[in-house]
């Protein structure tokens, strides 16, 4: 065995310590390739994710040269080239040297800093089984061609990573699933005790507002059966939040029949095809459950209309109602719970939650998720 193959031996068994302890994917990665350009040949590397629809995102680099890091690598971050074309059309099954590559090539025309005489790059395919990730690739200065070995090598590697966020994605699948379980069995206790309980109340107040003859004692039962209706309603969105009905019927058909829970009239339109990851669909749903629920409670109106448009990158998701309005002084928090919530569930997903409004003249809250 020579020193080299002794070495490779080594670099891989440290990485595949590495992949085997981390539980964070993109920390995981970044950890793997920056090991993996230590100690080896290639002088610097990059990895993008790529999915089903064949758009990029560049999760880990490692040592590049001051032309591709430039402005947050943005001649990585746009641009086609060679490498990702071949994965799209899926043709690239196995590390591969590439003749040229455009963002590399554009990174130097730019003359936006040194590219350290960085001119072609290896790739290899991210992958496990027949599931498909992304690509990683490496290069070296002065190198436009590396070795079967170094193929070789950087295949093992790649390999071990597929493997790795296979291994990670099926966790988090399955840390989803059990959630999904706790929030069915949660809800469902609430439904069966609180719910249950709050609903004898009523009925109770309003057999004692019907038996009593002093008016003040009718009027008291009277306020015990609103307040108590009140936190009925509140319990069933509870409980939707936990367990939304509906939704495996479609999201439209979720959205409508928790409105007519609230007791809202609600107006939908679509324009685009209606199709979503499950994460997706579900941050929409929750996303108007928010919505809905401020109209309830502040706008002071019992109608809304939601506009839903899907483009080929983005979703659009408006919700409006002609209610009381609001303003937001600059230097104040934002008047709801409920807004804040819907401006961290877009920005999950790396969308954006934006309102317009005005008193007396109603609110109009524009989500838009990337897709």
């Amino acid at each position: 065995m020579s020193v080299n193959d002794h070495s490779n031996i080594t670099i891989l068994k440290e990485i595949a310590e590495l992949l085997n302890e981390e539980t964070d994917l993109i920390p995981m990665l970044k950890g793997a390739l920056g090991k993996f350009i230590k100690g080896t040949n290639f002088e610097t590397g990059w990895i993008f994710f790529i999915n089903e629809k064949g758009k990029i995102e560049l999760v880990a680099q490692e040592s590049l040269p001051e032309a591709l890091s430039y402005n947050n690598c943005q001649h990585l971050q746009k641009g086609g080239c060679w490498c990702v074309s071949r994965y799209r059309n899926n043709e690239l099954k196995k590390a591969s040297n590439i003749i040229e590559c455009q963002r590399i090539e554009t990174a130097i025309e730019s003359n936006t800093g040194d590219n350290e005489n960085i001119t072609h790059h290896a790739t290899v395919p991210l992958q496990s089984g027949d599931e498909r990730f992304g690509i990683l690739n490496v290069a070296s200065p002065n190198t436009t061609k590396f070795t079967d070995e170094e193929l070789e090598l950087l295949e093992s590697v790649a390999f071990q990573m597929g493997s790795a966020i296979k291994r990670i994605n099926l966790t988090k699948q399955e840390q989803e699933v059990a959630l999904v379980r706790e929030r069915n069995r949660f809800a469902r206790d609430l439904h069966d005790s609180v719910n249950q309980l709050l609903f004898s109340v009523t009925l109770t107040a309003r057999a004692g507002m019907e038996m009593s003859e002093t008016a003040e004692i009718k009027e008291t039962f009277k306020e015990i059966q609103q307040l108590t209706q009140s936190a009925l309603t509140e319990m069933r969105a509870l409980i939707w939040q936990l367990r939304p009905k509906g939704l495996e019927s479609g999201l439209i058909e979720a959205i409508k029949a928790y409105s007519e829970m609230l007791n809202i009239k609600l107006s939908v339109n679509v324009s685009g095809v209606i199709q979503f990851p499950s994460r997706v669909e579900e941050t929409l749903f929750r996303i108007t459950q928010e919505a809905l629920n401020n109209v309830r409670k502040h706008a002071g109106v019992q109608d809304a209309t939601i506009y839903i448009t899907v483009t080929p990158k983005d979703i659009m998701l408006v919700i409006k109602d002609e209610g009381r309005g609001f303003v937001i002084e600059p230097e104040r928090s934002l008047p709801s719970i409920g807004l804040q919530s819907i401006k961290d569930r877009a920005a999950t997903l790396g969308g954006s939650a934006d309102w317009v409004s005005e008193i007396g003249k109603g609110t109009e809250l524009l989500i838009r998720l990337p897709y």
